[in-house]
């Protein structure tokens, strides 16, 4: 019989030995556990007087707001599209804020042409990857719905958790499709019993129970090998160079 190919005996050369880190069950242990209720962000997408994407955002934040949470919902009337205005209007700058603030987010978009809505999507456009040292979303939870005008569709949640990922959130594995959404809320705006509503609820649980999971891991969890390697000065004084910031 063959002797077994002793896998990895070469080694690991191009390993910055420095900079590599081993998880480990330690590093997940909470030194210092919060003591505070869980900060939860929610945006929708639609400015509509009945809009049942904020219909559903409210529904959200009542669960949320019943299971510990503080909760706090954006108004995007008066956010300017993306690079149509400066950082430093004060709707870019309150939701800036708001998403420093929080450990976990709730996107809810209407389906319009297959797709979410240019609000929501101008929302999420105005949250810069980092500003400065901070970054706005990286490692905050983050639940997905929508509402349709007809039959289940999930484009925009779809659409939703590619722009999740891309944001470094940590994106729950469950979502809400509200179909034919204005059969779904009465006329005072509050969504009426059934499977549907009772689906929300289990996003609002798994939301709140990730948020309370990962939210003093957050740090730990989305830290980077190659981010370690690029925070040196040696490697950041490199990359200068070769933009053309310094000369060689």
């Amino acid at each position: 019989m063959d002797k077994p190919q002793q896998l990895f005996a070469e080694g690991l050369p191009n390993l910055s030995e420095k900079h590599f880190l081993v998880p480990t069950a330690t590093h997940l242990q909470v030194q210092a556990p919060f003591t505070h209720s869980p900060r939860l962000l929610i945006l929708y997408g639609s400015l509509r007087e009945r809009s049942f994407s904020r219909f559903l955002a409210y529904e959200a934040a009542r669960l949320l707001e019943a299971m510990g949470g503080e909760v706090r919902i954006y108004d995007a009337h008066g956010l300017p599209l993306p690079d149509d205005a400066t950082a430093d209007h004060p709707k870019v700058q309150e939701l800036r804020n708001l998403s420093i603030w929080s450990e976990g987010h709730v996107w809810v978009s209407p389906e319009r042409h297959g797709n979410m809505t240019g609000v929501i999507k101008s929302q999420i456009d105005w949250l810069p990857l980092s500003e400065g040292s901070v970054r706005p979303t990286q490692g905050r939870t983050l639940a997905v719905m929508q509402v349709s005008g007809g039959s289940q569709s999930f484009n925009a949640v779809n659409g939703l958790r590619i722009l999740g990922r891309w944001m470094r959130m940590i994106t729950i594995p469950n979502q809400s499709s509200v179909a034919m959404a204005y059969k779904e809320f009465d006329d005072a705006g509050r969504m009426k019993p059934g499977p549907l509503y009772d689906r929300v609820v289990d996003v609002c649980e798994e939301l709140f129970r990730f948020t309370l999971l990962t939210r003093e891991r957050a740090d730990y969890l989305v830290d980077r090998y190659s981010e370690r390697e690029e925070r040196e000065p040696e490697r950041l004084k490199a990359v200068a160079a070769d933009i053309g910031f310094i000369r060689r």
